[in-house]
């Protein structure tokens, strides 16, 4: 997709090695979805997030929380105005079209949850008073791993099912830490991003992602690995029906920036880490001895690929 391209080679000007985390942020952007962006310290999550807002031609807005950070620092508030004798709204950072929630697993309970009606309903209430978000909105939060921190607050389940997509951003290879040192050696690298997209344009991608199709072959396909994930003897806690739509949405939005109008169970397997991976909860007894990633690599081989899966 030439958009797609558009916002890798921007995105690349300021942090090399990124196109998989560009193409699926897009994808994310397609169907409104939010990401949480989990890496240790230092790997480029702010300055991806941050250069695929100047892309996008979004406004930008960043929430640094720590313990003490109040549910109002995030969403805004309401006060009163002694000089014009009238109350007034201060609108918190919430309110733009990328918002970077860094750090987010530091905020307090409380806090994390002044973002679920935002990220749900993409809309804001203060005091009683509602405010719409424009188009396009998207949550980008960053968390570093929780069992290797202190002073964290791990993101409860109705969190975490809210996020689009869970990413996990390695360390760079050897030949992308090497061109990202020549590109600030040759003086090569920019902080400026070109703005590639429009809102309008977006629109017009959004409804055309949304109608890239599934034949029901491809669509069972999808049903059963779900099942599979709340039958699985070592997951407590299943994929939800909001899990099943991302999952489904996804292969929609994978398909379509390869450029095809129906999905394939190629596209539905390359989206099922991404999507499913934070959405399945061990139980205790296998959380000390496997992961999630696993675990969906055993749901994947469980379930036979159906043969036919083209076109509808």
């Amino acid at each position: 997709m030439e958009y797609l391209d558009k916002l890798k080679t921007e995105i690349n000007k300021v942090i090399a090695g990124k196109e998989h985390e560009a193409e699926l942020l897009a994808i994310s952007l397609l169907f409104n979805g939010h990401i949480l962006l989990e890496s240790v310290p230092g790997t480029g999550k702010t300055m991806l997030a941050k250069s695929f807002a100047q892309a996008i031609n979004g406004k930008y807005s960043r929430i640094q929380f720590t313990p003490d950070v109040l549910p109002s620092d995030v969403t805004g508030i309401q006060f009163f105005n002694p000089k014009k004798q009238e109350f007034e709204f201060h609108l918190g950072p919430i309110v733009a079209n990328i918002v970077l929630a860094d750090e987010i697993n530091r905020a307090t309970p409380r806090t994390q949850s002044s973002l679920l009606e935002v990220m749900e309903e993409r809309q804001v209430t203060i005091d009683g008073h509602t405010i719409f978000l424009s188009n396009p909105f998207m949550v980008i939060a960053t968390q570093n791993p929780v069992e290797s921190q202190q002073g964290t607050f791990p993101l409860p389940i109705a969190q975490l099912d809210r996020f689009f997509m869970k990413l996990a951003i390695d360390y760079p290879s050897l030949t992308e830490e090497r061109n990202m040192l020549k590109m600030y050696k040759t003086g090569t690298a920019s902080r400026e991003v070109k703005a590639v997209l429009t809102a309008d344009e977006i629109d017009k991608l959004k409804e055309a992602a949304g109608k890239v199709g599934m034949n029901e072959t491809v669509e069972s396909y999808l049903l059963e690995l779900v099942r599979k994930t709340r039958e699985h003897a070592d997951i407590e806690l299943g994929v939800s029906p909001r899990g099943t739509l991302a999952l489904m949405k996804a292969s929609q939005g994978k398909a379509f920036v390869e450029g095809r109008n129906y999905v394939v169970p190629n596209d539905i397997k390359f989206m099922v880490p991404h999507v499913l991976g934070h959405r399945i909860f061990l139980s205790t007894e296998a959380s000390m001895t496997k992961t999630s990633e696993s675990i969906l690599q055993d749901v994947l081989e469980s379930v036979p690929v159906p043969v036919e899966s083209g076109a509808l």
